[in-house]
């Protein structure tokens, strides 16, 4: 008996994985198709390898689970910029930049507790507002760099935020 209801249990569970993994693709491929700035690939990729989206059954979970790993992402990309700071290997003049970007990502940070706050409370459309917000920061960070004529050293990073932070706000225009 405790065969069968592990057997049962086991694709009970396959089958909600399935489920999850076809509301990701399904939702990337309608939301890269409206927004030509977002990648497909990305978006299955980095949803796929989250534990919340897999478990995800709707696209209001989606958002949710999607926004939480934006957020990751921020903290994640601040304390690389912090780190370089604080061993000083950054180009002479990159300083300030570097300074701003922390600042950045402190002000996208709080744009997507209060996304979350949004969506959380199905208000969608204020979500979009801090989402938006929250979008403009990784490329912000980046025009400081090119202000003072030098290399970022974090643009495959702001890259990847910039579509971390994309995948939630595309998704909650479908709603």
């Amino acid at each position: 008996m405790k065969f069968f209801v592990s057997v049962v249990m086991f694709f009970l569970l396959l089958n909600c994985f399935a489920a999850a993994q076809t509301l990701i693709r399904d939702s990337c491929k309608t939301a890269a198709a409206k927004d030509p700035n977002l990648k497909y690939d990305f978006c299955v990729q980095s949803l796929e390898q989250d534990p919340q989206s897999k478990t995800a059954t709707s696209l209001s979970g989606l958002v949710l689970a999607s926004t939480n790993n934006a957020a990751s992402k921020i903290i994640n990309v601040k304390g690389i910029v912090e780190i370089i700071l604080k061993s000083k290997k950054y180009q002479p003049g990159t300083e300030p930049a570097l300074r701003t970007c922390v600042e950045l990502y402190d002000d996208a940070n709080d744009s997507l507790k209060e996304a979350l706050m949004n969506v959380k409370s199905d208000d969608y459309r204020s979500a979009n507002v801090h989402l938006s917000a929250a979008l403009d920061e990784p490329n912000t960070c980046e025009d400081g760099f090119k202000e003072k004529h030098t290399k970022s050293p974090v643009t495959n990073e702001n890259n990847i935020l910039f579509q971390k932070i994309l995948i939630p706000l595309a998704f909650t225009n479908m709603l």
